[in-house]
């Protein structure tokens, strides 16, 4: 068997440093040489045939079991090499009818229904509400952070996302905005707190719909934020603003059609929608499968090649794509960087397999974001050609007006965990 790794490995990994010690003691190396090295050491050869026949599934596992184990350099260190030698994001050749074969079923996986879109939601956002505050920023945003200048903080990149996000709304005259995905809140609340909107928040998660009513509270918004335990399929409302953050990746592919409908049915006549979403640049393609089933159950990042026809099936018109290069990879750096500094607090919540889980999900998501055609689309959105200007120049006159109130009103930021 060591043969056979040997040769697959080979072919597979050109770049790089990589030295694997199998079970029995025996070395493979592979790679040009470049960069830091990497070793690893399978403990069983039971390790060695799942990652022969899985490997995108059983190298997660075997690094949550211990099996797989580091002996120079980091997971993420791994990561980088195994997911830098093919940029399109295709497994290597001797797994590509495990890849056909999760592609074929893909919409089956993805079929998301209330209560399975519930259940999904739940599997990850209603852990333990101290996990994330061990990671996140002190506001909680938990997707793509907006670096206007590489030295950026999170802190500070997560409150330049919202104000991004906010300019593209065109908030002016206390519209009714409604959040789809609110997550902890922060964008809501800062919505209505910096931009005056009147807004409603909607989730399927308990934990976030609680720690968002209560921040409501806590702000003394409760009058013009209310936020609200709702699938977006039962929302009955018009608003003036629709906007979605880090929620469409949980939709499910064939569901786009429905969810382009909905919305075009809640938005007003001059009302604008701004989605934030995880894309892919190679075109359509299926979920990881250890992310599936380990971290984002239903989940799935689309092609805009498959965004762009639901849209325009729904009748709303596109005013404006951004795409954002390399955000993420540097937002999920400062998670991951937090949750290893926290790995002690970690623990004492959770076990072992957990953490190494988690940090195996953030060194894969960064390495996927800055060695492969991942990125963040802005898509804004509306039913008239006149209702934003021809050009962009008002988002940064927006930005500035809205950091004007900021720093009149902006409370001392502290790290997430104190």
């Amino acid at each position: 068997m060591e043969r056979l790794l040997e040769l697959l490995l080979k072919r597979f990994v050109r770049r790089g440093t990589l030295r694997i010690t199998t079970a029995s003691g025996f070395v493979l190396r592979a790679g040009d040489g470049t960069g830091a090295a990497v070793a690893v050491r399978f403990t069983t050869r039971a390790t060695e045939l799942a990652i022969l026949l899985d490997p995108e599934v059983k190298v997660g596992e075997c690094y949550m079991d211990g099996t797989l184990v580091l002996e120079e350099g980091t997971i993420a260190d791994l990561l980088a090499i195994v997911l830098g030698q093919n940029i399109d994001g295709m497994p290597a050749d001797w797994a590509r009818p495990q890849w056909m074969l999760r592609y074929i079923k893909r919409r089956l996986a993805q079929f998301n229904p209330p209560s399975r879109a519930r259940q999904n939601v739940a599997h990850h956002y209603d852990l333990d509400d101290r996990l994330y505050s061990l990671f996140l920023d002190a506001d909680k945003q938990y997707s793509c952070a907006y670096f206007e200048k590489p030295d950026q903080s999170i802190d500070d990149a997560q409150l330049a996302k919202k104000r991004h996000i906010a300019a593209k709304l065109r908030l002016g005259g206390q519209p009714r905005v409604l959040d789809i995905g609110c997550g902890w809140g922060g964008l809501a609340l800062y919505l209505g707190e910096v931009a005056r909107a009147r807004v409603t928040g909607i989730t399927l998660s308990k934990e976030q719909f609680a720690r968002a009513s209560e921040r409501a509270t806590e702000k003394a918004l409760t009058e013009t934020v209310a936020f609200q335990m709702q699938d977006y399929r039962d929302v009955s409302d018009t608003y003036d603003r629709i906007v979605s953050v880090g929620m469409f990746e949980h939709v499910g592919v064939g569901h786009y059609d429905a969810f382009f409908k909905k919305c075009a049915g809640l938005l007003s006549n001059d009302g604008v929608m701004l989605l934030h979403s995880i894309g892919r640049s190679e075109g359509p393609n299926v979920t990881n499968p250890w992310i599936a089933k380990y971290v984002f159950p239903g989940g799935y990042i689309p092609a805009l090649s498959e965004v762009l026809p639901a849209i325009e099936r729904a009748g709303l018109l596109v005013t404006d794509i951004e795409i954002l290069r390399l955000h993420y990879a540097e937002t999920v750096k400062a998670w991951r960087d937090r949750f290893l500094a926290h790995r002690d607090e970690v623990l004492r919540i959770y076990d072992q397999r957990f953490l190494r889980m988690w940090e195996f999900y953030l060194a894969a998501s960064e390495a996927a974001f800055r060695e492969q055609a991942m990125m963040v689309m802005q898509i804004q959105l509306t039913k008239r050609q006149n209702v934003v200007p021809m050009t962009r120049d008002y988002i940064v006159q927006e930005e500035a007006r809205l950091r004007a109130i900021e720093r009149g009103q902006r409370p001392q930021l502290r790290l997430a965990g104190e």
